[in-house]
């Protein structure tokens, strides 16, 4: 193992906090409606608790509209169930056939919910980056205690590690900011 290797583990466990962040971002309401805000859902599907998505067809058919057309007719009044109880402020409303859930405004006091909310999301993602960082550290300091390397080669590892930290707490802020100003955005 060198320190070339341990960087080259490194960055794509980064990498996936990062896309793990993004997903986690869509899921937060911003005024607007998304398929994604109904990826929390879970349904009671005959005693077995099944995500919304592999029961039903979600739709956008205007931008403050989300329809949940299920496959099985019998179960929609158990996802119109599973939506109220899921805590997303939607009030649904069914046919028979199809769920409609009108997207209301966000209010102010909603909005910084929200933001505080992205912000925690983004802390728990910034420790994911730090215990990436910890994990490598460890390695290199492993390699130099059975030495597998030189203390040249530990530091300049140890540096790097720092920089690809450093870059992707970065991008978190930014991808944090940016959903910040989407939310507050009236």
């Amino acid at each position: 193992m060198s320190v070339d290797n341990v960087l080259k583990e490194n960055k794509p466990k980064m990498e996936a906090v990062i896309e793990d962040f993004k997903r986690r971002l869509a899921n937060v309401r911003t005024g607007r409606a998304t398929v994604g805000l109904l990826d929390q859902v879970m349904v009671d599907y005959y005693g077995v608790p099944t995500p919304l998505s592999q029961m039903a067809s979600v739709n956008v058919p205007e931008p403050q509209m989300l329809t949940v057309q299920p496959w099985d007719a019998s179960q929609i009044s158990a996802i119109e169930k599973a939506i109220n109880q899921s805590n997303l402020g939607f009030n649904p409303s069914n046919d028979g056939k199809m769920i409609r859930l009108p997207i209301p405004p966000l209010n102010e006091e909603r909005r910084r919910q929200l933001a505080k909310q992205v912000h925690e999301i983004a802390e728990e993602h910034k420790i994911a980056i730090r215990n990436v960082r910890h994990s490598s550290n460890d390695q290199l300091k492993k390699m130099l205690k059975e030495k597998g390397i030189s203390e040249d080669e530990e530091r300049s590892g140890l540096e790097e590690v720092q920089k690809h930290t450093n870059t992707f707490v970065a991008r978190i802020d930014e991808l944090a900011k940016t959903k910040e100003q989407e939310i507050m955005s009236v």
